[in-house]
């Protein structure tokens, strides 16, 4: 089942049990608490209509519907207590502080009431809904479509140990690829899809959503190489257990039934803050559109009476997963500025304009890039995004910058912040240590951080 279906069958169930929990609290405080009759009246009615939409947008906060496949039953116990404490709370103090009370107990007992009713129901419809993910995967059915790397002795006793077990991990191993031409043992038991040299291709054609790499611990490069291919963001990686140290991070340690494997975790940022972060996203750049309005005037008359051309700049640059956009920007460059190719800006550059020396240095070219993050392409914090041409050399020096795409770029970036545009390729990989750095400590805390200090460069004029 589809991870899409089960998100709305999920919906549907909340949705059912805040209703209910929401009526069951209304009828029970009116009898029992305060004493009156229960009459159901428009406050009444409104309340179900509103109120377990408001119970929804909480479960959407906090990211229980990022990735329901996943689920199990720890994970949703937490995720129901957390929210219930949460959203009894935000609509004790929004819809039930101002009620007229006897004494101060009736706050408390209502408060107790709907906390109570609202978990018990809750769990009533998801414990049943998660055991039966749960059994699926157990089971060996709907397991997560799985890349096994490696093609020695090491896969294949990895692979036999997990046939072996008396309950499936929830991996659906449809091949492998192997690392020289030599290694095919699996092959006699699955199905060869190809060399590593081939791995992005095969990701894609086979939709694969977890990887498990069977390398010898001490083939550290040859690891590095292929977790810096794969690790895109939106595949779980799993190493053999004597991998531990060779990572630097964040790992989580599985043991799944007796099979001891290390799951990378590279990004830091749990899901109710990525989801926060969208929602910022698209709030402060639609404000800022907005405000900015006379300061995109006053630009765009600079760069008309700057030189011949268009007000704007589109340029494709490869971002979110290594899929490729347009980013605008005011233009700051003579139209012809490329005509010998893909070259990067220089600080004394002559290809740049007299008003698109000041724009650069504060950073005001970047503004129409808010049109960018509201349509999904861009953040206002990430990493700069690169155009293909250079990205191919950069790789092939460092083959870790195809990590900077496992998010969606930033008008503004760590490596932006503190080190500014890159000159040429050497640059592009000192700013891309920045990057990286923020990939593995990125929080919103962070990003507002970023934010501030872009704001400082804006006034200051001091960007480079």
């Amino acid at each position: 089942m589809s991870n899409r279906l089960l998100r709305t069958y999920l919906l549907f169930l909340d949705w059912i049990s805040a209703l209910l929990s929401w009526g069951l609290f209304y009828y029970f405080r009116n009898i029992y608490i305060e004493g009156k009759e229960f009459v159901p009246n428009d406050r009444f009615y409104l309340g179900l209509t509103v109120v377990p939409a408001i119970w929804l947008c909480i479960y959407f906060l906090q990211g229980t519907y990022v990735d329901v496949r996943r689920m199990h039953r720890i994970r949703i116990f937490s995720l129901s207590f957390i929210a219930t404490l949460m959203g009894t709370l935000f609509l004790f103090f929004v819809l039930l502080l101002d009620d007229e009370i006897n004494s101060y107990q009736t706050y408390y007992q209502s408060l107790l009431l709907l906390f109570t009713l609202h978990i018990l129901l809750t769990l009533l419809f998801r414990w049943p809904f998660v055991g039966y993910i749960v059994r699926q995967l157990h089971s060996g059915k709907h397991g997560f479509k799985t890349l096994l790397v490696g093609g020695s002795d090491k896969a294949l006793q990895l692979y036999y140990e997990i046939q072996q077990l008396p309950r499936s991990i929830g991996n659906e191993i449809i091949g492998f690829v192997n690392l020289n031409g030599i290694d095919r043992q699996l092959e006699k038991e699955l199905p060869y899809l190809g060399h590593v040299d081939q791995v992005e291709e095969i990701l894609l054609k086979h939709e694969i959503e977890e990887v498990i790499i069977a390398l010898e611990s001490t083939e550290h490069e040859r690891l590095k190489n292929i977790i810096s291919r794969i690790d895109t963001g939106n595949i779980k990686i799993k190493l053999i257990s004597d991998m531990f140290d060779l990572l630097s991070g964040s790992v989580k340690m599985t043991n799944i039934y007796g099979v001891l494997l290390t799951e990378i975790n590279t990004d830091t940022m749990p899901d109710w803050q990525r989801i926060m972060k969208r929602i910022l996203d698209i709030v402060l750049s639609a404000i800022a559109m907005i405000l900015l309005i006379p300061v995109y005037i006053v630009l765009a008359l600079a760069v008309k009476l700057s030189s011949k051309g268009p007000i704007f700049f589109g340029q494709e640059r490869i971002g979110w997963r290594g899929k490729p956009f347009t980013i605008y920007k005011f233009r700051t460059m003579y139209t012809d500025a490329e005509k010998n190719g893909p070259q990067l800006s220089s600080q004394d550059d002559p290809r740049i304009t007299k008003s698109g020396k000041i724009m650069r240095k504060m950073r005001l070219d970047e503004f129409p890039q808010f049109y960018n993050v509201i349509i999904g392409d861009m953040s206002l914090v990430g990493p700069r995004p690169e155009r293909a041409y250079f990205i191919e050399q950069i790789k092939k020096v460092e083959p870790q910058f195809a990590q900077l795409t496992k998010v969606r770029p930033g008008i503004t970036s760590w490596g932006q912040v503190k080190f500014g545009y890159a000159e040429n390729v050497e640059q592009m990989l000192q700013r891309m240590k920045y990057d990286l750095l923020y990939l593995k400590n990125r929080t919103l805390a962070l990003d507002i951080k970023i934010m501030l200090y872009t704001v400082l460069i804006i006034f200051k004029g001091s960007g480079k």
